[in-house]
């Protein structure tokens, strides 16, 4: 089974120009507590594009999770927001950054676009 963390961060630092992300300006660094201790993702977002590094660095937000919980964020299994309101996240730093994981995160598995749910509905059956 691979690494979902690792095809997580992957994913954002291959993924080019994000449109979601164009006037987003900052830096992230994610503390990821596991059996091995701490494992660090820094991520630096600018103009749509983002940069992922494992260095440990100052940043606009921190945000601390287990590792395991963390991986079931990569899969889509659990929602960013929903985890830090139950404190499965804590966070230090800028706020704004917890609403944006929302967008880095994958959707849950067999989640819809709301468009394509109101088209399925218009169609004739």
């Amino acid at each position: 089974m691979s690494d979902p963390i690792g095809a997580f961060f992957d994913r954002l630092a291959g993924g080019g120009h994000q449109r979601l992300l164009r006037k987003t300006r900052g830096t992230v660094r994610f503390e990821l507590t596991g059996e091995d201790g701490v494992e660090l993702w820094h991520l630096t977002i600018a103009d749509g594009r983002v940069e992922v590094s494992r260095d440990e660095r100052a940043a606009d937000a921190v945000i601390h999770t287990d590792r395991a919980l963390f991986a079931r964020m990569a899969r889509g299994e659990i929602k960013p927001l929903p985890a830090w309101l139950r404190n499965d996240i804590t966070t230090e730093g800028q706020f704004r950054f917890i609403v944006l994981l929302e967008r880095l995160f994958a959707a849950p598995p067999g989640a819809r676009h709301p468009r394509a749910v109101a088209r399925d509905r218009r169609e004739p059956g």
